[in-house]
């Protein structure tokens, strides 16, 4: 997998968050694809090959999980990563039912966040470009 091939969607509630997310990515050669709604997602999955999404839980125009449900339909398998605000049972089970990799708690650690991303690519693609070694 070549490092400017990799394209992660991140659909957000906040622009910052977003942004912060592109500016972590960029210097290793990652594309992030912002998707502020699951219209904006939708788009994005349709037309270009998403890796794994990044999905804020907390969104007010539609919920990271509603997000995920509209991805589903159109890719069941691809990974998914949820921030959330909340670290309720509730939450937790539908994250788990929409078969969501990891639920990272808000505020978003960096490190868990690379973290999360390492250990999924290392078992759905057999890459390490999320190892702390290939940052730049």
């Amino acid at each position: 997998m070549t490092l400017n091939g990799i394209n992660v969607l991140v659909g957000c509630a906040d622009w910052a968050w977003a942004e912060a997310v592109r500016c972590i990515f960029a210097p290793r050669g990652i594309n992030s694809m912002i998707a502020s709604n699951a219209i904006e997602a939708l788009d994005i999955i349709e037309q270009r090959k998403i890796h794994t999404a990044i999905v804020d839980m907390d969104a007010e125009q539609i919920s990271g999980l509603g997000i995920i449900k509209v991805i589903r339909n159109y890719h069941p398998m691809l990974p998914c990563l949820l921030v959330s605000g909340s670290s309720e049972q509730k939450v937790l089970s539908k994250a788990l039912r929409l078969n969501v990799f990891s639920v990272i708690a808000k505020p978003v650690d960096i490190t868990i966040l690379q973290e999360q991303l390492h250990r999924l690519f290392q078992r759905k693609y057999n890459s390490s470009v999320f190892d702390e070694t290939h940052k730049s």
